[in-house]
């Protein structure tokens, strides 16, 4: 009686579930529900408390000093905010505002040309004198 059992088993065709029209059906669900949902604003619905905006102006920075070494036509010589310095008016200038304002912003422009001598004479002038916030450019 067993063996008539594996007979008909292996007669009938067997059912298969085909995996691609299932997969097919859950994407369309998928994009359906992505598409459809409808997703509440939560910041606006959040209650924060702000400061206040105050009525004093806030801290602008100073403007950067500008320290030019050289000059591309003639003798080389130091130029501080514009005008002609000597090496000793920077060096007093740069204590003064290192006293002030440790982190006030220096910016040296030297001449390509220039001697290498007055822009280290200038660097460690302002290493002296404490102010690192120091740029230099080459012109």
């Amino acid at each position: 009686m067993a063996k008539k059992k594996e007979k008909n088993r292996n007669k009938g065709d067997e059912l298969q579930l085909e995996m691609t029209p299932m997969i097919d059906v859950v994407f369309q669900l998928l994009i359906f529900f992505i598409v459809t949902l409808n997703q509440p604003d939560i910041l606006s619905t959040l209650d924060a408390l702000r400061p206040q905006p105050s009525n004093t102006p806030a801290d602008t920075p100073d403007e950067p000093t500008t320290v030019g070494i050289g000059d591309s036509t003639g003798p080389y010589f130091y130029t501080f905010n514009g005008m002609r310095a000597t090496e000793d008016n920077l060096r007093n200038y740069f204590k003064q505002s290192a006293k002030n304002n440790k982190e006030k912003m220096i910016v040296v422009n030297c001449v390509r040309k220039s001697p290498h001598g007055l822009l280290v004479r200038c660097l460690d002038a302002l290493r002296e004198s404490g102010l690192h916030n120091v740029s230099i450019f080459t012109l």
